[in-house]
């Protein structure tokens, strides 16, 4: 595997002009071969130039084109094989079955955009013909289509380096809309970035696509702001902390002309379990266990708030989820960072009065055991630090008394992705209830099973009311992505012949 280290720009790697960084494996703590280099703020300009130019030129390109550029990158993708997996496991410490299915989660969205793309529902054409003759006044001839925004910055994503990277679903919509696309690497894996980078590049060029479509940057917070503050880019697209996401959506509205950012920030999933679930405690913890744990919890849709009933059933599910989780062994995280801010987390929960720990957990080095806390509704109601997400196999148990005083404290917290009720048919009357009031909080509602696992589809919402993401109204994962990069353009009594083809 040749590695370049280097910034892709206008199809060519070229040698950054910032610092060098290598990347680590987090499970040894060792730098990796090969140095890589940030890259400075004229080759971020030259990249949001060369997307600017790149813009008329490709979403004037037939669609067809679109999607087969769209097909040639899952298939470079898929072409990558077990360098791709390697690399991934080296960088990052998933399994490389984890490494295997994103890599075909990846390539199925790219395959999913090409079919949205051919299919062109997405551009909502619309139709009001022309009544000269009504009264009292005549209408004229629209027509509606939507179009590209134009340049748009991806954040590669810390945990998920191929699904929500430089070719994920951010970047698969966007360039399914017909914008360019500008990814900044994540500093944490800058070896798969580049590979699939490369990938990218070689279906450009097999395509016919333009030069300047796609350009691959890397660095840190200065990179990355410089990147959002350029007046070319139209729209961002990331998936990360709240600190950095809020930091990114401040930039993008303190320009002269700012721009939306779909930010995807934090969550803690909150699942409720009901009575009627609780006739088989022991099964349901084990469950509980491995969707909080999986992957050491790195998933932005990891259940890390479970309400449970008072009583000797919820007992034994808090019991049942304690002896599940003593017998998880030590994960290694994505990184140092991310395994220390989990251990953080974690102690500020315990250092809360009423709050009982009941696993120990502990941090060497990137990897860490799992951490299970618990409350009462009251205390939960009255610490606001206990609602804040802990990203990593942490979890925070809530003992309620009453679904009346559970239904106030589920109304009071913040914007979340997902939001899971645990019930039988005996507790329907109570989930409608609570699933109202969900409604209002999430973006993703479930009955039965655990949130992590995002299915690719048409009906899928991976989104939900602030600060869960900057923008509510969309999804990041699904073919409604595609509607971020788009707006929507009425063109009145324009002649046939100087419309759009799309609405010709």
């Amino acid at each position: 595997m040749n590695l370049t280290g280097a910034t892709l720009l206008r199809g060519r790697w070229t040698p950054g002009t910032g610092p060098a960084f290598h990347a680590v494996d987090p499970a040894t703590g060792a730098a990796l071969p090969g140095a890589f280099h940030d890259s400075g703020p004229e080759q971020v300009e030259d990249a949001c130039l060369a997307a600017s130019q790149a813009a008329p030129a490709y979403r004037a390109l037939p669609r067809e084109v679109r999607a087969q550029f769209l097909e040639a990158v899952a298939d470079e993708i898929d072409a990558l094989g077990d360098s791709l997996t390697e690399r991934v496991v080296a960088e990052t410490a998933l399994s490389p079955a984890r490494a295997t299915g994103e890599r075909g989660r990846t390539i199925g969205q790219l395959r999913l955009f090409a079919g949205v793309v051919r299919d062109g529902d997405f551009l909502g054409r619309r139709h009001d013909p022309a009544l000269p003759d009504r009264a009292p006044l005549p209408r004229s001839d629209l027509r509606l289509v939507h179009v590209p925004v134009g340049p748009v910055a991806v954040f590669g994503a810390s945990n998920f380096p191929l699904a929500f990277s430089v070719a994920g679903g951010d970047t698969a919509s966007a360039l399914a809309a017909g914008c360019p696309v500008i990814v900044k690497a994540h500093p944490a894996h800058p070896g798969v970035s580049e590979l699939v980078a490369g990938a990218v590049q070689r279906a450009a060029e097999k395509s016919g696509v333009p030069e300047g479509v796609f350009a691959l940057v890397h660095g840190g917070a200065e990179v990355g702001q410089a990147l959002v503050a350029d007046p070319r880019v139209r729209a961002v697209g990331f998936t990360g902390s709240r600190r950095a996401g809020l930091a990114l959506v401040h930039a993008a509205q303190g320009r002269d002309v700012p721009v939306p950012v779909y930010a995807e920030m934090s969550s803690v999933n909150p699942v409720v379990i009901l009575p009627g679930a609780l006739e088989t405690p022991s099964q349901l913890a084990a469950e509980y266990a491995e969707s909080l744990t999986k992957d050491a919890g790195q998933y932005c849709t990891n259940p890390g708030l479970v309400f449970v009933p008072e009583g000797a059933a919820g007992d034994q599910f808090v019991t049942s989820s304690v002896r599940a989780l003593s017998e998880v062994p030590p994960q290694a995280m994505l990184t140092t960072a991310i395994a220390e801010a989990c251990a953080v987390g974690v102690d500020a929960w315990r250092e809360i009065d009423g709050v009982e720990a009941l696993t120990t957990g502990s941090l060497t080095g990137a990897s860490a055991t799992p951490s299970l806390v618990s409350t009462d509704l009251e205390v939960f109601r009255r610490e606001a630090d206990l609602s804040a997400e802990v990203f990593g196999p942490a979890g925070l148990v809530v003992r309620y008394p009453s679904v009346d005083v559970l239904l106030e404290a589920l109304a009071e917290i913040e914007g979340q992705l997902t939001a899971t009720v645990h019930g039988a048919e005996s507790d329907h009357d109570t989930a409608r209830l609570l699933l109202d009031v969900l409604e209002d909080r999430a973006g993703r509602l479930l009955w039965g099973g655990w949130p992590t696992g995002v299915e690719v589809a048409s009906a899928m919402v991976h989104g939900g009311p602030w600060p869960a993401t900057s923008a509510p109204a969309t999804t990041s994962v699904g073919t409604l992505a595609i509607a971020r990069f788009l707006r929507p353009v009425s063109y009145q009594n324009v002649p046939e012949e100087l419309l759009p083809v799309e609405l010709r």
